[in-house]
């Protein structure tokens, strides 16, 4: 009894803690996954911070206390969250029009409406995104990652080229030998060491911008804290606040695709809203979930866990701040090659594929190709989804409201007549239904059979009132039977209250 004792406790700690903290495999898979995206990551950062006007440590900033705050408060497990070019565009003319202490009161003022948005339920809305506008945003981010490497691959000297093919050579066949080291972290090395060695010339991660030397330190935005600051930085805040929670919900469903696993839409809405509001306070741009370097964690280097996601972020400021000569001195060829894999990995090829668009409805390849063409336009997500989403509604609402029928059966004596009402009744629907009868022709009794259909909103009850206005002015009777209980419901309260007349 007494040597087992001592055990115990150990024994309940470990019934207490995940299951991959026991697997030597899963931390090598994960720690090497954080090493990755943070050298990734760090190239990206400062370019945002280019975009939004603000030094490069900002962003590099913003990235650090994303992914660690993110790593514990957020709902989905491996996903990066970082500084953004999205967040960068919306607050870009913030900071050149008001200066940088605005741009930091509005990171923290956008938490703020992340928080409150989503304790409200916002992240329910998710379920209203069609797969179709799903497949059109995946296919789009695809294709804007790679826009965002055309620069990097545009004017620059001729070694970069074969340096990018053989990056992309590298992560392609060196799976094939052992997937123990990720390919991607295998590519940066071997290209850094040969152009270091070799004296090869090209375009490096310190060409982007100075790394820091220190770690962000806390402190209040330097601003007036009076009612004209807040009314300026509102609608940038806001702004943010939608931008930021749209494209997160949209990567955090792609990965519960991807890894077969689902997550808390609501803790991750929350989740977002605390990392920019604590990295407000150490003075970040403030960011959202990141798809190109979450596809880096999770479809390229197998990440899982929320391990990887707090690695990334803490890996971030010790390259920075320990290794910042070295990791300057990565080629940005080895980089972009690494990003190029990404576009290739998460584009939907089967979407395209000449099978698949000949069995797929006409309606479904217009709202994939329109969300496409939105998100590259506008090289914003959030737009595209919307528009995206809207279209499927459009096109949905076209294709239903056609399925109402009206069926006519006449007493054999001819007192009475039975109209069967087959189908869903809404707004669009609803409108066709009033000339459906025939006022004039029918006999003095009238039975609407509704066994068979369900009433959905107050359009469909006014177009029911209707019909019984226009046999009423004739002198004829009409009885409504069939109503199941929520539509019974719905107009019980309605009826005779949706008109003067």
């Amino acid at each position: 009894m007494s040597s087992a004792s001592p055990k115990a406790p150990a024994a309940r700690l470990r019934g207490l803690l995940p299951d991959w903290l026991n697997d030597p495999k899963v931390w090598r898979t994960e720690i090497l996954a954080g090493l990755v995206v943070a050298l990734a990551l760090i190239p990206e950062a400062i370019s945002f911070s280019i975009i939004a006007g603000v030094d490069p440590a900002v962003g590099l900033f913003a990235s650090f206390t994303m992914a660690v705050v993110i790593s514990i408060v957020g709902g989905r497990r491996a996903m990066i969250s970082a500084a953004t070019g999205a967040v960068a565009l919306v607050i870009a003319p913030l900071n050149r029009e008001h200066g940088f202490g605005y741009l930091v009161a509005a990171v923290i003022l956008a938490g703020v409406i992340q928080v409150a948005l989503g304790a409200l339920g916002v992240a329910k809305l998710m379920r209203f995104v069609p797969r179709s506008v799903m497949v059109g945003f995946v296919n789009a981010l695809a294709i804007l990652i790679f826009m965002t490497q055309v620069p990097e691959m545009h004017d620059v000297p001729w070694a970069v080229y074969p340096l990018i093919i053989g990056g992309l050579a590298l992560m392609v066949f060196f799976p094939k030998v052992t997937t123990v080291v990720p390919a991607p972290l295998v590519s940066i090395v071997i290209l850094t060491v040969i152009t270091v060695t070799a004296a090869i010339a090209v375009p490096t991660v310190g060409d982007k911008g100075a790394l820091p030397s220190s770690l962000p330190v806390p402190g209040l935005p330097d601003v007036p804290f009076t009612l004209d600051t807040l009314t300026t930085i509102v609608p940038y805040a806001f702004a943010m606040a939608l931008v930021g929670l749209m494209e997160s919900l949209m990567t955090a469903k792609l990965v519960d695709e991807i890894t077969d696993t689902q997550s808390s839409k609501t803790r991750e809405s929350i989740g977002q809203g605390i990392a920019n509001i604590v990295t407000g306070f150490f003075g970040g741009m403030g960011g959202c979930a990141m798809i190109g370097q979450t596809m880096i964690n999770v479809k390229v280097s197998g990440a899982r866990t929320r391990l990887s996601t707090f690695l990334a972020g803490a890996f971030l400021m010790v390259l920075c701040i320990v290794f910042g000569p070295v990791v300057s001195d990565i080629p940005m060829a080895a980089l972009v090659a690494v990003m190029v894999m990404v576009c290739f990995a998460t584009f939907d090829w089967h979407s395209i594929a000449p099978r698949t668009l000949k069995r797929m409805p006409a309606g479904e390849i217009t709202v994939m190709v329109v969300t496409v063409i939105c998100v590259v336009a506008t090289s914003n997500l959030a737009i595209g989804v919307i528009v995206g989403s809207v279209t499927a509604m459009v096109i949905f609402a076209r294709r239903v409201a056609h399925v109402a029928e009206v069926s006519a059966v006449t007493d054999p004596d001819g007192a009475g007549v039975v109209y069967s009402v087959t189908g869903e009744l809404f707004f669009a629907s609803s409108n066709d239904l009033v000339g459906r009868f025939d006022y004039a022709g029918d006999p003095d009794k009238i039975v609407i059979d509704l066994s068979a259909a369900h009433v959905w909103d107050a359009s469909s009850v006014a177009a029911l009132d209707a019909i019984e206005t226009k046999y009423k002015q004739r002198g004829k009777t009409v009885k409504i039977i069939g109503l199941n209980d929520l539509s019974a419901d719905l107009h019980d309260k309605l009826t005779g209250e949706l008109t003067n007349h």
